[in-house]
């Protein structure tokens, strides 16, 4: 691949300012304080917390995508770079439902910004069937590998406390990201990496369920407890196996949930 290819754009570098200005604030203004009447919040530590957890899912869905995309061009479908997959721009890869209404319900209901967006992957002028699932496994494991760095970063380095609930949030919802994403659910990634190794009949279902079964699914996660709190397990298990503070990511949600 030619160096060329990979230009990433002026709003991807945008969002990472926001995201560390969101860093910042909530570093210098811890959005959370115990005082005489209980837990007390900091308006400028709370919008920093916004703007962390905020932009972290900006840049997060831009790489999940990123993701998908550079792994296909090598992979051989060479159309993304025509299509500006390669850019890193948001506004590449957003789908009206996928990347802002489903994402911003689960968020105001549930505290959870999910991940979405769209990249249109020519599936045949891919090599394998190896690579095809390599193709969707791509986009889960960066959040995944997100969340991990992230979780690394308040385990070695000595951070603000304000920082640290914000950041240990942001990484619990990437952990909890891939978790979601790498379910067997037609329209998730993780039955994009078993599609191509399934029986035509079983991909015609597939196909067919596609556009209602993630509607499905996030139903159950908003209406049935017992759904949600497995996933939250899962996400809690991962995210303590590296080191992360469930406390923490607790407080840094309380943070980022003002409204309730």
């Amino acid at each position: 691949m030619q160096r060329s290819v990979v230009r990433p754009s002026l709003l991807f570098y945008l969002l990472l300012l926001v995201t560390v200005l969101g860093g910042a604030l909530c570093a210098l203004f811890p959005p959370l304080t115990v005082g005489y009447t209980g837990i007390e919040r900091d308006v400028v530590g709370t919008v920093g917390v916004l703007l962390l957890v905020l932009g972290g899912w900006a840049v997060s869905l831009t790489l999940h995508e990123f993701g998908h995309a550079i792994v296909a061009y090598k992979g051989g479908d060479t159309e993304v770079a025509l299509k500006g997959y390669l850019s890193m721009d948001i506004r590449r890869y957003t789908d009206p439902v996928l990347s802002l209404v489903l994402p911003l319900i689960i968020l105001a209901i549930g505290g959870i910004p999910l991940p979405g967006g769209a990249v249109w992957i020519n599936r045949w002028a891919l090599r394998s069937r190896k690579i095809s699932s390599w193709v969707s496994l791509a986009g889960p494991l960066s959040n995944l590998a997100l969340g991990v760095v992230l979780t690394l970063l308040v385990v070695l380095i000595d951070l603000p406390a304000g920082l640290v609930i914000g950041l240990s949030y942001l990484a619990s919802v990437q952990i909890l990201a891939f978790v979601l994403n790498i379910l067997p659910v037609p329209g998730l990634d993780g039955y994009g990496a078993i599609e191509p190794y399934l029986s035509p009949q079983a991909r015609e279902f597939g196909a067919k369920a596609r556009p209602w079964a993630p509607l499905v699914l996030f139903a159950l996660i908003i209406a049935v407890p017992m759904v949600s709190n497995t996933l939250w397990d899962v996400t809690n298990t991962i995210f303590g196996a590296v080191g992360g503070d469930e406390i923490a990511a607790q407080l840094g949600q309380l943070a980022f949930m003002f409204w309730r």
